[in-house]
């Protein structure tokens, strides 16, 4: 094994003890495997306990737990428990999705601007400016609110069910590159004048090999970070546009728009929000926590602790 494998070995261990440390982290990875695991298992869920989620049972409506419905009956009376796991794997598919439309538009952005500077990076960090300065959520809502029949989309997408699901990704997507793009900008402005870098230059690698091949893998860390701890913040906008009826449109279930679709029984049947309430809690917490670990143990200047 040459040095330089044996020092990226050692540099992994070093990482992944640093990460064991984090008890809250590795407790909340644990937490989000065993989630996103029993949102993938949702039709196998379905199958087992017999019942379909497209179905209506007026007979069994807002039922209380029981052996045939361990969290009770909705409003329409469907299982909670199996449109529950159904709403996990839209409200993680939606956070993941757009969390990594971010990261790459970000990441984009961030490495043209640090790597030619001047007057395309003034103009690209201004432009980033722009898009802090302005109030995401209204902006979220009134993107949310454009009738996409308006802007020239082909009529069979636009009356796809998951048209609703498409749009969020690509709306929350559109507005959350912004601090990736001003970590990767600072990252790569340092990475730019390390030696292996000017040496690559020096030796006439293309602009496009040096920022792809030499700066963007030894600034990966803190993307990852960047965009490990935005999902948080991401299922909280996928839940409020939701439940403000801007977001996710039933029949597909997500956790903000059951919230949403339970405000008329909010005091004859509680549990309707309760649940999808507790889990975006704990989903949002989870990554943050996770997101607090892998920025300890990705960061290289205490790496060597």
């Amino acid at each position: 094994m040459s040095v330089a494998a044996a020092g990226r070995n050692e540099m992994r261990r070093l990482r992944v003890r640093r990460f064991m440390r984090h008890r809250l982290a590795v407790a909340s990875g644990i937490v989000l495997l065993i989630l996103v695991a029993a949102a993938l298992a949702a039709p196998l869920v379905e199958r087992l306990m017999g019942v379909d989620i497209r179905d209506v049972d007026l007979g069994h409506i807002l039922k209380g737990p029981s052996l045939a419905h361990p969290l009770g009956t909705d409003e329409l009376g469907r299982d909670m428990l199996v449109k529950l796991l159904y709403g996990g794997r839209i409200s993680l598919l939606v956070a993941l999705a757009a969390a990594l439309v971010s990261a790459v538009i970000g990441t984009l952005i961030g490495l043209f601007a640090g790597y030619y500077r001047g007057r395309l990076d003034a103009f690209l960090m201004r432009f980033t400016d722009g898009v802090i300065s302005l109030p995401i959520l209204p902006l979220l809502i009134v993107l949310a609110a454009i009738d996409l029949r308006k802007v020239g989309l082909p009529q069979s997408l636009v009356q796809s069910e998951d048209i609703s699901l498409y749009r969020i990704i690509f709306i929350i997507g559109l507005v959350g590159w912004t601090g990736v793009a001003r970590l990767v900008r600072g990252a790569t402005l340092s990475m730019k004048e390390r030696e292996f870098v000017r040496a690559a230059q020096a030796l006439g690698a293309r602009n496009r090999r040096v920022m792809f091949v030499h700066i963007l893998p030894n600034i990966v860390s803190p993307i990852i970070v960047a965009t490990t701890l935005s999902v948080g913040g991401i299922i909280l906008f996928e839940s409020t546009l939701s439940f403000l009826g801007l977001g996710i449109q039933p029949p597909i279930p997500s956790w903000g728009n059951m919230l949403s679709n339970s405000q008329e029984q909010m005091t004859t049947a509680p549990q309707l929000m309760i649940w999808p309430g507790v889990m975006i809690f704990i989903t949002v917490i989870a990554f943050n926590f996770l997101g607090d670990g892998l920025q300890d143990a990705l960061d290289p200047r205490a790496i060597s602790d």
